[in-house]
This record gives structure tokens, sequence and C-alpha cells, in this order.
């Protein structure tokens, strides 16, 4: 799989996150050996926690975790030998295993997070309740556009199965919302979505595929956008709107000057972004049953 390109960082973006980054792990302990207290590192309090109530498999921890499998084994190990976890092979997929807390691990993670609490109340004692106000709405500004940075957006085979799974799930929610349905035999075929006709791109978010996007060729010099689609889960991050700037970049790539696109009558969101990300409305250009609304972009020449 290849990543879509993006713009360079600013070295001043890239300072002001670190400095924030050292301020903040120093100021809640990240880096004592005792975090909150207790007696075990961040890591493995953080592994307790991630566990949680309901147990999880090895890989689904891995993956949200962001850990070398070797070295989530190696933590795993220690807290079954403190007691605190225990591992099982899953009942529906021999091939998982499955870390639960033991009962001495609730009680831990329970006070875990009744020390996190404390610790939360304490900074937050310091600010008045507009500033505390001010301070929660920053807060999720800043995981909002942390979990969008973290999404990977990557070039992959039209007939991949994450690309088939995408599309299934894209043609499954717009069925629901379109009135007259959709038929599935609409979506693009992967050789449309490959080589120097088009592309096929999928966001990652922890490893699991979130989004979506298609471009194939219209005409000479004319590339047509289809499927842009974020999962129910990553919206309102603006995932939507990186996905579309990958394809633009990946029309440019292949010298079309001009992206084209249509939408169905009831996707006014879909209608806006667009808008909003400089397409203009032009007449119908194709037969497509399900679109009421046509737009084209002008491109910028790769050689300039």
């Amino acid at each position: 799989m290849e990543p879509v390109s993006a713009e360079a960082v600013a070295a001043e973006h890239v300072r002001a996150l670190r400095r924030f980054n050292r301020y903040f792990t120093r100021r809640i302990g990240v880096l004592d050996d005792h975090y909150l207290g207790q007696d075990r590192p961040l890591g493995e309090a953080r592994l307790l926690f991630e566990i949680g109530d309901d147990g999880a498999s090895l890989r689904e921890l891995r993956g949200r975790l962001g850990l070398d499998a070797g070295y989530l084994s190696r933590m795993v190990r220690a807290l079954e030998a403190q007691g605190l976890v225990r591992v099982r092979v899953h009942p529906g997929d021999s091939r998982l295993r499955v870390a639960e807390l033991t009962a001495a691990g609730r009680v831990e993670v329970k006070e875990q997070n009744r020390l996190a609490n404390g610790l939360a109340e304490g900074l937050l004692a310091g600010l008045g309740a507009p500033q505390r106000d001010e301070l929660t709405a920053a807060l999720g500004t800043a995981q909002r556009l942390l979990r969008l940075a973290a999404i990977t957006v990557e070039v992959v085979d039209g007939a991949s199965p994450d690309a088939r799974a995408c599309l299934d799930a894209y043609a499954a929610d717009i069925d629901a919302r379109f009135p007259e349905g959709f038929d599935p035999a609409a979506l693009v075929r992967p050789h449309e979505v490959a080589g120097d006709s088009g592309a096929f791109l999928v966001a990652y978010e922890e490893g699991r595929p979130v989004g979506c996007g298609a471009l194939r060729r219209l005409d000479a010099g004319v590339g047509e956008i289809r499927h842009v689609w974020v999962h129910p889960d990553a919206r309102r991050l603006g995932l939507a709107r990186r996905i579309l700037d990958g394809l633009e970049r990946e029309a440019i790539a292949r010298g079309y000057g001009v992206v084209r696109l249509d939408t169905h009558a009831v996707l006014a969101e879909a209608q806006a972004m667009y808008r909003a990300c400089g397409y203009t409305e032009i007449p119908r250009y194709d037969d497509n049953v399900y679109a009421a609304h046509w737009f084209e972009k002008r491109l910028p020449d790769a050689s300039g």
C-alpha cells in the first residue's frame, strides 16, 4: 500500500506540538515508574485500562495501542505473573487470545480511575468555570485533530479486501439513505481505479479501514471522483476532505486538469463540502440515475 503524499509541515508547528507534549507528560507523571503513585509504569497501567471489564484480544490491543507484538506479550506476561490478568483462547476463534482482568486487576483499575480523576480535578481546580469550559473545548479540538492526523490515507488495489469492504459499507450506507435505494452494480470496477487511469484510496485508523474514495478517467485530461465515504465512527473529523484532497493529488499526478463528480439530492452535507472545497456546479455530464447535482474543479498543473 502506498501512502498519499501530504504538504510539508512547518518547523514551528513541530516545535509547538513537542513543547506541549513535554509539558503535559511531565505534568501528569508519564515519566515516573510509579504512575499515579501505583507500583507500575504508565505502559502497564494503560494496558490494564484498555483490557477493561469486557476484556480484549491481544490483536485488538496491539492495534489500539500501536505496540509491537513482542513488547505487548512481555507486558501481558508480567501482569499475569502479578495476578492481575489472565489470558484464554477466544471461544469463537482459536487463533485469537483474549486478555481479561482478574478480580485483583479490576480492583487496581478502579483505584487507577480514582487517582486519575483526582489528578484531573487537581489540575482543573486552578481555573475558573469559564476557563475550564475554554480548556474543555480546546481539548476536544485537539483530540479531533490529533485523531485525524493519526489516520493514514493510502493507495490500494481496487480489488483488495479493504477496498471491497469499504465499497460494501458505502453501498449499504447510501442504500439506507436514498429513497429509491442503491444498486451495488453502480460501484466502480477495480480496473477503472488502477494505474494511469485512476486510484482507490483507503483511510486507516489503527489498522482499520474507516473511509475510501475512488478516482477514474472520465475523458482526456478529465478525472471523475466517486464513492467518497467515511465510516460513521470517523465522521466529523474532517476525514472526507482529506480523502478528497488525496484524490485530487492523484488526479494531478496523472495529468488531469479537471475533476468532476456527482451527488444525490439527499446528500446535502456532501454538496456543502464540495462547494467549500472549490467545486462549482455544472450541467449534467453523465447518466447516473442517482445524481441530482454535478460538480467540477480545475486543478493546478503538476509541472507548475
